[in-house]
């Protein structure tokens, strides 16, 4: 299993305008590519426990640190981000390869940009695993519209877009403490505060709860944030306004086979319309909190091993 120490040599990849730093597992296994997107404020070192197992299952693994991350490029327009962006560079991706389509996996944010691809590029995705962040049903008003009538300007969505630059620098000036103390197990990312909490938890001397990863590896996700700074992967959350109206003309249904993974301790909710959007979805529940493939590396390695074996013998 792969570690801080023996994690695999990245590749810069030119694709859609901007440099991939990619990740990979299991290249002999050509022909079987399974994609894996990272959250926020993750990197592709979120998924060292599922890489070599799902190459060992014979897959062709390829986890990049998505634009705004690691070494990979961080564009400074903020519009950059947006979700055609984001899906773009995994398509490209796939052609860099010379893949028609592959199966994708997000987790967190990760999960929100693999739906966004499989709306605006189905031929492209053959199935769809996702861990946390269920199907975003549209609605009528634009996402962060929405939220700040409903949860206020204080919540960490809002506050990102209404407040441009705030919380990029103090979770800059705190990196150690503020991935440190969100990386607890089953209660890293509870329900807003006063005062906005992930900022509260950039200040906090004590961290709180079980953490997730040793040291040691925590260390890789302070050195890549030391790096590249929080602001590029931040403006993920300043185009979901404009994705909502990107996404407005584009057929809501998911078809593709569909596992969708939750944590219960979790306080991403849990989505009470799911197979309407994704009809052909099985759901896993695992007792964890958000950081599901790590907090849980075996039963979820089980949980997508299994359902794959399903699907392909389908």
């Amino acid at each position: 299993m792969f570690n801080s120490t023996n994690f695999p040599k990245p590749t810069l990849i030119s694709v859609n305008g901007v440099e991939l730093e990619v990740f990979e597992a299991g290249r002999e296994n050509a022909g079987k590519p399974i994609v894996l997107c990272h959250g926020w404020p993750e990197h592709a070192f979120s998924w060292r426990h599922q890489m070599d197992a799902l190459a060992a299952a014979g897959y062709h693994v390829i986890v990049p640190n998505q634009r705004g991350y690691g070494n990979s490029s961080r564009p400074t327009e903020v519009t950059d981000y947006d979700i055609e962006h984001l899906s773009g560079d995994l398509v490209a991706l796939l052609d860099h390869y010379g893949y028609e389509d592959a199966t994708f996996v997000g987790h967190d944010w990760g999960a929100f940009v693999v739906w966004g691809l499989t709306l605006l590029h189905p031929n492209r995705v053959n199935k769809v695993i996702n861990l946390s962040l269920p199907y975003q049903e549209r609605g009528e008003k634009p996402w962060i519209e929405f939220m700040e009538e409903i949860l206020g300007g204080n919540f960490y969505f809002v506050h990102f877009n209404r407040q441009p630059g705030v919380a990029d620098a103090v979770f800059e000036d705190n990196t150690y403490r503020f991935l440190r103390n969100l990386y607890r197990k089953n209660e890293p990312l509870r329900a807003p505060e006063p005062g906005m909490a992930l900022i509260n938890l950039a200040n906090a001397e004590t961290p709180l709860g079980e953490p997730v990863m040793s040291e040691s590896e925590l260390a890789v996700y302070v050195s890549a944030f030391e790096t590249s700074g929080f602001s590029g992967s931040i403006n993920w959350y300043r185009n979901l306004d404009r994705n909502w109206h990107l996404l407005a003309e584009v057929n809501p249904i998911i078809q593709q086979p569909t596992l969708m993974i939750y944590g219960d301790r979790d306080m991403v909710a849990k989505s009470e319309n799911l197979t309407k959007f994704v009809p052909n979805v099985e759901v896993v529940n695992l007792d964890c909190g958000h950081w599901i493939q790590e907090e849980k590396p075996e039963e979820s390695n089980k949980a997508i091993l299994r359902w794959l074996e399903q699907q392909n013998s389908i």
